[in-house]
Protein backbone atom coordinates (compact mmCIF):
# COMPACT_ATOMS: atom_id res chain seq x y z
CA UNK A 1 0.00 0.00 0.00
CA UNK A 2 2.90 2.29 0.87
CA UNK A 3 4.70 1.22 -2.20
CA UNK A 4 1.18 2.34 -4.13
CA UNK A 5 0.85 5.48 -2.60
CA UNK A 6 4.39 6.73 -2.89
CA UNK A 7 4.00 5.89 -6.64
CA UNK A 8 0.90 7.96 -6.91
CA UNK A 9 3.29 10.64 -5.04
CA UNK A 10 5.52 10.26 -7.65
CA UNK A 11 3.46 10.47 -10.86
CA UNK A 12 1.16 13.14 -9.29
CA UNK A 13 5.17 15.19 -8.75
CA UNK A 14 6.32 14.74 -11.42
CA UNK A 15 3.27 15.72 -13.51
CA UNK A 16 3.09 19.13 -11.59
CA UNK A 17 6.28 20.00 -12.39
CA UNK A 18 6.26 18.63 -16.42
CA UNK A 19 3.01 21.12 -16.44
CA UNK A 20 5.20 23.46 -14.50
CA UNK A 21 8.23 23.41 -16.74
CA UNK A 22 5.88 23.49 -19.76
CA UNK A 23 3.99 26.56 -18.41
CA UNK A 24 6.99 28.55 -17.56
CA UNK A 25 8.74 27.60 -21.18
CA UNK A 26 5.27 28.87 -22.67
CA UNK A 27 4.69 32.38 -21.30
CA UNK A 28 8.32 33.40 -20.89
CA UNK A 29 10.23 35.13 -23.87
CA UNK A 30 12.28 33.13 -25.80
CA UNK A 31 15.75 34.77 -26.88
CA UNK A 32 16.01 35.27 -30.65
CA UNK A 33 19.65 34.09 -31.39
CA UNK A 34 19.38 36.82 -34.08
CA UNK A 35 17.33 39.66 -34.39
CA UNK A 36 15.24 39.53 -37.33
CA UNK A 37 15.46 35.78 -37.24
CA UNK A 38 14.50 34.05 -40.20
CA UNK A 39 12.84 31.04 -40.79
CA UNK A 40 11.56 29.03 -43.92
CA UNK A 41 9.03 26.28 -43.12
CA UNK A 42 9.08 24.76 -46.56
CA UNK A 43 5.18 23.17 -47.48
CA UNK A 44 4.61 19.73 -46.43
CA UNK A 45 7.00 20.21 -42.93
CA UNK A 46 5.27 19.06 -40.04
CA UNK A 47 5.77 20.32 -36.08
CA UNK A 48 8.54 17.96 -35.06
CA UNK A 49 10.50 19.02 -38.47
CA UNK A 50 9.99 22.98 -37.72
CA UNK A 51 10.52 22.51 -33.68
CA UNK A 52 13.64 20.72 -34.54
CA UNK A 53 14.79 23.21 -36.59
CA UNK A 54 13.97 26.16 -33.95
CA UNK A 55 15.53 23.95 -31.57
CA UNK A 56 18.84 23.45 -34.01
CA UNK A 57 18.80 27.07 -34.30
CA UNK A 58 18.99 27.68 -30.94
CA UNK A 59 15.49 29.52 -30.32
CA UNK A 60 14.57 26.42 -28.29
CA UNK A 61 15.81 25.00 -25.69
CA UNK A 62 14.38 21.50 -26.59
CA UNK A 63 11.60 20.82 -29.15
CA UNK A 64 9.31 19.08 -27.13
CA UNK A 65 8.09 22.35 -25.21
CA UNK A 66 6.81 23.89 -28.68
CA UNK A 67 5.29 19.69 -29.36
CA UNK A 68 3.87 19.63 -26.16
CA UNK A 69 1.80 23.05 -26.47
CA UNK A 70 0.94 22.05 -29.95
CA UNK A 71 -0.59 19.00 -29.11
CA UNK A 72 -2.48 20.59 -26.03
CA UNK A 73 -3.74 23.20 -27.82
CA UNK A 74 -4.43 20.97 -30.68
CA UNK A 75 -2.97 22.54 -33.14
CA UNK A 76 0.04 19.92 -34.19
CA UNK A 77 -1.73 19.97 -37.54
CA UNK A 78 -2.06 24.20 -37.86
CA UNK A 79 1.43 24.56 -38.90
CA UNK A 80 1.61 26.91 -42.06
CA UNK A 81 4.56 26.99 -44.66
CA UNK A 82 5.87 30.20 -45.39
CA UNK A 83 8.78 32.62 -44.63
CA UNK A 84 8.37 34.14 -41.08
CA UNK A 85 10.54 37.02 -39.81
CA UNK A 86 10.77 37.61 -36.06
CA UNK A 87 11.88 40.97 -35.03
CA UNK A 88 11.51 41.03 -31.10
CA UNK A 89 11.34 37.78 -28.46
CA UNK A 90 8.27 36.52 -27.70
CA UNK A 91 6.72 33.75 -26.23
CA UNK A 92 5.95 30.19 -27.72
CA UNK A 93 2.55 30.52 -27.51
CA UNK A 94 2.87 33.95 -29.74
CA UNK A 95 5.39 32.05 -31.71
CA UNK A 96 2.89 29.29 -32.33
CA UNK A 97 0.13 31.70 -32.84
CA UNK A 98 2.04 33.36 -35.15
CA UNK A 99 2.95 29.78 -36.76
CA UNK A 100 -0.52 28.62 -37.04
CA UNK A 101 -2.29 31.52 -38.64
CA UNK A 102 0.68 31.94 -41.30
CA UNK A 103 1.69 35.66 -40.50
CA UNK A 104 4.52 34.75 -42.97
CA UNK A 105 6.49 37.21 -44.91
CA UNK A 106 5.31 37.25 -48.46
CA UNK A 107 7.38 36.85 -51.34
CA UNK A 108 6.51 37.63 -54.69
CA UNK A 109 7.75 37.65 -58.53
CA UNK A 110 5.91 39.33 -60.69
CA UNK A 111 5.84 38.91 -64.76
CA UNK A 112 4.22 41.57 -66.89
CA UNK A 113 2.00 41.11 -69.56
CA UNK A 114 3.62 42.26 -72.94
CA UNK A 115 7.45 40.73 -71.68
CA UNK A 116 9.02 38.55 -73.68
CA UNK A 117 10.83 35.80 -72.41
CA UNK A 118 14.58 37.15 -72.20
CA UNK A 119 13.23 40.16 -70.03
CA UNK A 120 11.14 37.07 -67.74
CA UNK A 121 14.24 35.35 -67.29
CA UNK A 122 16.07 38.59 -66.56
CA UNK A 123 14.40 39.06 -63.41
CA UNK A 124 13.70 35.28 -62.30
CA UNK A 125 17.72 35.45 -62.78
CA UNK A 126 18.32 38.90 -60.37
CA UNK A 127 15.71 38.36 -57.76
CA UNK A 128 17.72 37.61 -54.26
CA UNK A 129 15.26 34.93 -52.24
CA UNK A 130 15.02 32.23 -55.91
CA UNK A 131 16.97 29.44 -56.05
CA UNK A 132 18.65 29.98 -59.56
CA UNK A 133 18.87 26.41 -61.44
CA UNK A 134 17.91 27.52 -64.70
CA UNK A 135 21.07 30.24 -65.74
CA UNK A 136 22.93 28.44 -67.87
CA UNK A 137 20.02 26.19 -69.32
CA UNK A 138 19.15 26.45 -73.06
CA UNK A 139 15.54 26.92 -73.91
CA UNK A 140 14.88 23.41 -74.96
CA UNK A 141 16.48 21.82 -71.74
CA UNK A 142 14.39 24.38 -69.60
CA UNK A 143 11.03 23.57 -71.60
CA UNK A 144 12.26 19.75 -70.94
CA UNK A 145 12.52 20.37 -67.34
CA UNK A 146 9.24 21.69 -66.59
CA UNK A 147 7.38 19.30 -68.65
CA UNK A 148 6.55 21.20 -72.23
CA UNK A 149 6.06 20.17 -75.12
CA UNK A 150 6.72 23.43 -77.17
CA UNK A 151 10.57 23.94 -78.31
CA UNK A 152 10.54 28.06 -77.96
CA UNK A 153 9.62 29.07 -74.67
CA UNK A 154 7.76 32.49 -76.39
CA UNK A 155 4.89 33.42 -74.60
CA UNK A 156 4.14 30.21 -72.39
CA UNK A 157 4.76 31.95 -69.28
CA UNK A 158 1.43 33.29 -67.49
CA UNK A 159 1.50 36.97 -66.26
CA UNK A 160 0.80 37.11 -63.12
CA UNK A 161 2.47 37.95 -59.67
CA UNK A 162 3.95 34.99 -58.07
CA UNK A 163 4.48 34.22 -54.28
CA UNK A 164 7.00 31.56 -52.97
CA UNK A 165 8.77 30.77 -50.07
CA UNK A 166 12.75 31.64 -49.89
CA UNK A 167 14.88 29.01 -51.51
CA UNK A 168 12.19 28.23 -54.23
CA UNK A 169 14.06 27.63 -57.63
CA UNK A 170 13.08 28.96 -60.94
CA UNK A 171 11.85 25.63 -62.16
CA UNK A 172 9.53 25.93 -59.18
CA UNK A 173 8.19 29.18 -60.23
CA UNK A 174 8.40 28.45 -64.62
CA UNK A 175 6.21 25.53 -63.28
CA UNK A 176 3.44 27.37 -62.19
CA UNK A 177 3.56 29.78 -64.57
CA UNK A 178 3.44 27.28 -67.60
CA UNK A 179 1.17 25.29 -66.07
CA UNK A 180 -1.39 28.45 -65.50
CA UNK A 181 -1.11 29.71 -68.94
CA UNK A 182 -1.95 25.95 -69.97
CA UNK A 183 -5.37 26.33 -67.76
CA UNK A 184 -5.97 29.42 -69.11
CA UNK A 185 -5.77 28.35 -72.82
CA UNK A 186 -7.19 25.22 -72.96
CA UNK A 187 -10.60 27.65 -70.63
CA UNK A 188 -10.69 29.93 -73.25
CA UNK A 189 -9.79 27.67 -76.37
CA UNK A 190 -13.26 25.79 -75.44
CA UNK A 191 -15.45 28.92 -75.10
CA UNK A 192 -14.06 30.33 -78.76
CA UNK A 193 -15.91 31.43 -81.08
CA UNK A 194 -16.87 28.61 -84.05
CA UNK A 195 -15.12 29.04 -87.53
CA UNK A 196 -12.13 30.79 -86.20
CA UNK A 197 -8.73 30.60 -88.95
CA UNK A 198 -7.27 29.37 -85.50
CA UNK A 199 -6.22 25.40 -85.78
CA UNK A 200 -4.26 25.36 -82.46
CA UNK A 201 -4.49 26.59 -78.82
CA UNK A 202 -0.65 27.73 -79.25
CA UNK A 203 -2.32 29.44 -82.78
CA UNK A 204 -4.53 31.50 -80.83
CA UNK A 205 -1.46 32.27 -78.00
CA UNK A 206 0.60 33.44 -81.24
CA UNK A 207 -2.24 35.93 -82.09
CA UNK A 208 -2.79 36.91 -78.35
CA UNK A 209 0.46 37.76 -78.09
CA UNK A 210 -0.04 40.41 -80.80
CA UNK A 211 -3.13 41.77 -79.53
CA UNK A 212 -0.68 42.69 -76.25
CA UNK A 213 1.86 44.05 -78.20
CA UNK A 214 -0.72 46.42 -79.91
CA UNK A 215 -3.17 47.97 -77.78
CA UNK A 216 -3.54 48.38 -73.66
CA UNK A 217 -6.79 49.25 -74.35
CA UNK A 218 -9.64 46.98 -72.95
CA UNK A 219 -12.01 48.14 -75.37
CA UNK A 220 -10.00 48.08 -78.61
CA UNK A 221 -8.88 44.59 -77.81
CA UNK A 222 -11.55 42.74 -79.25
CA UNK A 223 -11.73 44.66 -82.09
CA UNK A 224 -8.03 44.69 -82.93
CA UNK A 225 -8.45 40.73 -82.86
CA UNK A 226 -11.96 41.03 -84.81
CA UNK A 227 -9.18 42.82 -87.54
CA UNK A 228 -6.82 40.28 -87.78
CA UNK A 229 -8.84 37.16 -87.75
CA UNK A 230 -10.36 39.02 -90.80
CA UNK A 231 -7.57 39.50 -92.36
CA UNK A 232 -6.54 35.92 -92.04
CA UNK A 233 -10.10 34.62 -93.53
CA UNK A 234 -9.02 36.50 -96.24
CA UNK A 235 -5.78 35.57 -96.51
CA UNK A 236 -4.38 39.11 -96.19
CA UNK A 237 -0.74 39.76 -94.45
CA UNK A 238 -1.64 40.72 -90.92
CA UNK A 239 1.01 43.67 -91.33
CA UNK A 240 1.42 44.51 -87.70
CA UNK A 241 4.08 46.18 -86.79
CA UNK A 242 4.90 44.54 -83.49
CA UNK A 243 5.97 41.18 -84.94
CA UNK A 244 8.54 42.74 -87.62
CA UNK A 245 10.35 44.49 -83.98
CA UNK A 246 10.43 41.41 -82.07
CA UNK A 247 11.90 39.69 -85.45
CA UNK A 248 14.74 42.43 -85.53
CA UNK A 249 15.79 42.12 -81.77
CA UNK A 250 18.64 43.83 -80.68
CA UNK A 251 18.74 45.47 -84.29
CA UNK A 252 15.64 47.34 -83.28
CA UNK A 253 16.90 51.05 -82.19
CA UNK A 254 13.60 52.42 -81.70
CA UNK A 255 12.68 53.25 -85.19
CA UNK A 256 10.81 51.63 -87.41
CA UNK A 257 12.22 52.43 -91.23
CA UNK A 258 10.76 50.88 -94.42
CA UNK A 259 13.64 49.28 -95.01
CA UNK A 260 12.99 46.91 -92.51
CA UNK A 261 9.36 46.56 -93.35
CA UNK A 262 10.94 45.11 -96.93
CA UNK A 263 13.22 43.37 -95.55
CA UNK A 264 11.99 39.61 -95.05
CA UNK A 265 12.28 37.45 -91.80
CA UNK A 266 10.15 35.03 -90.03
CA UNK A 267 8.52 37.55 -88.14
CA UNK A 268 7.68 40.27 -90.98
CA UNK A 269 3.73 40.27 -91.57
CA UNK A 270 4.00 42.58 -94.25
CA UNK A 271 6.22 40.18 -96.65
CA UNK A 272 4.47 37.04 -95.15
CA UNK A 273 1.05 35.92 -95.07
CA UNK A 274 -0.75 33.87 -91.70
CA UNK A 275 0.82 34.33 -88.33
CA UNK A 276 4.35 34.29 -87.71
CA UNK A 277 5.92 31.10 -85.70
CA UNK A 278 5.92 32.09 -82.35
CA UNK A 279 4.14 34.01 -80.19
CA UNK A 280 6.16 37.54 -79.70
CA UNK A 281 5.05 38.32 -75.53
CA UNK A 282 3.54 37.19 -72.56
CA UNK A 283 -0.56 37.91 -73.14
CA UNK A 284 -2.37 38.38 -70.55
CA UNK A 285 -5.66 36.97 -70.09
CA UNK A 286 -8.14 39.53 -71.76
CA UNK A 287 -5.74 39.03 -74.85
CA UNK A 288 -6.28 35.31 -74.96
CA UNK A 289 -9.63 35.79 -74.73
CA UNK A 290 -10.08 38.93 -76.89
CA UNK A 291 -8.48 36.61 -79.67
CA UNK A 292 -10.90 33.44 -78.94
CA UNK A 293 -14.03 35.73 -79.23
CA UNK A 294 -12.92 38.82 -81.27
CA UNK A 295 -15.94 41.48 -82.05
CA UNK A 296 -17.99 40.97 -85.25
CA UNK A 297 -16.58 44.07 -87.61
CA UNK A 298 -15.77 44.61 -90.59
CA UNK A 299 -13.02 46.46 -90.54
CA UNK A 300 -9.90 45.43 -91.84
CA UNK A 301 -7.18 48.22 -91.12
CA UNK A 302 -6.69 50.12 -87.93
CA UNK A 303 -3.83 53.17 -87.07
CA UNK A 304 -3.26 54.15 -83.62
CA UNK A 305 -4.56 57.83 -82.47
CA UNK A 306 -1.82 58.54 -80.64
CA UNK A 307 -3.60 58.52 -77.18
CA UNK A 308 -3.65 54.81 -76.83
CA UNK A 309 -6.55 54.01 -78.81
CA UNK A 310 -7.32 52.91 -82.21
CA UNK A 311 -8.95 54.29 -85.49
CA UNK A 312 -10.43 51.61 -87.10
CA UNK A 313 -11.63 51.16 -90.94
CA UNK A 314 -13.55 48.72 -93.46
CA UNK A 315 -11.65 50.35 -96.47
CA UNK A 316 -7.38 51.21 -97.87
CA UNK A 317 -8.79 54.74 -98.35
CA UNK A 318 -10.49 55.41 -95.14
CA UNK A 319 -7.37 53.93 -93.89
CA UNK A 320 -5.04 56.01 -95.68
CA UNK A 321 -6.85 59.50 -94.72
CA UNK A 322 -6.85 58.29 -90.96
CA UNK A 323 -3.04 57.23 -90.75
CA UNK A 324 -2.48 60.96 -92.69
CA UNK A 325 -4.59 61.99 -89.78
CA UNK A 326 -3.07 61.09 -86.84
CA UNK A 327 0.44 61.10 -88.43
CA UNK A 328 0.36 64.81 -88.88
CA UNK A 329 -0.57 65.11 -85.10
CA UNK A 330 1.56 63.60 -83.54
CA UNK A 331 3.91 64.99 -85.36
Amino acid sequence: MRTLLRLLLTVTLTIILLIGWLYLHVHSKITLPTIPYELSIRPGSNLKQVAQQLADDGVLLTKWSLILLARYSNQESAIKAGDYQLTENITQLTLLENLTKGNAKQNEIRFIEGWTFAQLRKVLNEHPEIKKTTTYLSEEELLRRIGATETTAEGLFFPDTYYFIKGDSDIDILQRAYQAMQNHLQTSWASRTESLPLATPYEALILASIIEKETAIENDRTLIAGVFVNRLRKGMRLQTDPTIIYGLGEQFDGNLRKKDLLADQAYNTYTRAGLPPTPIALPGLASIRAALNPAETNALYFVAKGNGESQFSTNLADHNEAVNKYQKQQK
